[in-house]
């Protein structure tokens, strides 16, 4: 059985009554995660593109993203059987996360080969200080819930989100740098950064890494799947 096979049902052990509570919040989860990545995408990408920053357009498209693999996860979890639809909801993940890469890297790249420096920008300095305090909470939340669910795509959003945390921390440190040392070469590494980042969990995804444990009756690939390093052990 393939690791992303693993993944497609629910966690041996749990009641159908429990399954309901945390299926619904996951539902709730990723509401709360769309809404405040919408807002954050609409604000970061506007102020980055009035300050020509990549960084902050990086880490808007980088909120879209999360907006459509939250939406993914919504998807999955709207069908009688949410388990049925985790690999192509997995699938969805992986290559929203390489494209965020790919068009994040390349404009990065056309920054440093002499584009136009990024000006300060004091809207995203403080977006990314918010981002970094909101974050941490929703990510958490949501892997806990994923992993006693046994779901592999919540997990892996739950990643989506607590890599938001890692970019916020990241563009406010490339804004910060740029805004008081002037050093306009930060904003474009920090776009950089986050491309990084991003290609390395949509390769996960793809690969299937965020498997979770076996269905009842295969119970004992569990240990197996566990010492592979994969996120819901």
């Amino acid at each position: 059985m393939s690791e992303l096979a693993a993944g497609s049902a629910a966690r041996p052990g749990i009641s159908a009554a429990r399954r309901a509570v945390l299926e619904r919040r996951v539902r709730w989860i990723v509401a709360a995660t769309i809404t405040y990545n919408v807002i954050e995408a609409v604000v970061a990408i506007t102020a980055g593109r009035i300050a020509s920053s990549s960084a902050l357009v990086a880490f808007g498209l980088d909120s879209m993203v999360e907006v459509l693999s939250a939406a993914a996860v919504a998807w999955q979890f709207s069908g009688p059987d949410p388990h049925a639809r985790e690999r192509v909801t997995l699938r969805l993940i992986a290559v929203s996360f390489i494209g965020l890469a790919i068009f994040v890297s390349a404009d990065a790249v056309r920054t440093l080969l002499g584009a136009e420096e990024a000006d300060h920008s004091g809207v995203g300095i403080a977006l990314a200080a918010v981002s970094l305090a909101v974050m941490p909470f929703l990510s958490w939340f949501e892997r806990r819930t994923g992993r006693e669910l046994g779901s592999a795509s919540a997990v892996a959003d739950s990643k989506q989100t607590l890599l938001c945390t890692y970019l916020s921390a990241v563009l406010l440190v490339g804004l910060l740098l740029n805004s008081t040392l002037g050093w306009a070469w930060a904003d474009p590494l920090a776009a950089l950064v986050i491309a990084g980042v991003a290609a390395r969990e949509g390769i996960d995804a793809w690969r299937g890494k965020h498997c979770c444990p076996p269905p009842p009756g295969a119970e004992h690939a569990l240990e197996t799947a566990c010492s592979s390093g994969c996120d819901c052990c």
